[in-house]
């Protein structure tokens, strides 16, 4: 595997500028001139070794929800007020979607803060998981769990990036991977992820 866990680490604390965040255009803010715009959040980015590599770990949405159905996901949502930290919500959310316990994940860092379309300012937080993993999912809110590979995703044939033609903000687009579409926030948070810990 490589890069390996302490590189992740440090490369992620490296980058980390928690005055920074990419807005819709990609391109940095800092705060507070548009704070007041964005709701904060947090998603897990969920890594894990597996026969000598790294994966990321994904959630599709079920078709039920009210927003985002369907779509393919990190597991994460708003801070709530007796969250103390973002990195608590990313553990909140990632338990009650996908049954991850909080102990077992080991936080490495945090990606920059990235702002979406719907109005929050979400905070990517990276942790290691166990895996395998016995993943008791919410079956109201996550259809499914599934995996890619991180040389998969740092492929530069695999992804697209471009400005949306109307409302002019950044899209990033994968090519389908095992049937599941990775577009939108969460291919933009994935492609943060690897520039920063430089395997793009």
């Amino acid at each position: 595997m490589h890069p390996d866990e302490a590189q992740i680490a440090a490369r992620l604390q490296e980058a980390y500028d928690p005055r920074n965040f990419l807005n819709i255009k990609g391109y940095i803010d800092r705060p507070p001139l548009h704070e007041g715009k964005y709701r904060r959040a947090a998603v897990l980015i969920p890594l894990a070794a597996f026969r000598g590599e790294w994966l990321l770990l994904y959630t599709r949405r079920t078709d039920t929800l009210d927003t985002h159905k369907g779509q393919v996901s990190f597991p994460g949502g708003q801070k709530d007020e007796g969250d103390k930290t973002l990195e608590e919500t990313a553990l909140r959310e990632a338990q009650e979607e996908m049954g991850i316990r909080p102990s077992d994940v080991h936080i490495l860092g945090r990606v920059n803060d990235v702002a979406t379309v719907t109005g929050f300012r979400v905070t990517p937080v990276v942790g290691v998981i166990p895996f395998p993993y016995a993943f008791r999912i919410s079956t109201a809110e996550v259809a499914r769990v599934f995996t890619i590979p991180l040389r998969w995703l740092a492929n530069r044939n695999h992804y697209w990036e471009f400005l949306h033609p109307e409302a002019q903000y950044r899209l990033v687009a994968y090519q389908p991977y095992d049937g599941e579409l990775l577009w939108g926030a969460t291919a933009r948070m994935t492609l943060e992820f690897l520039r920063t810990i430089q395997t793009l």
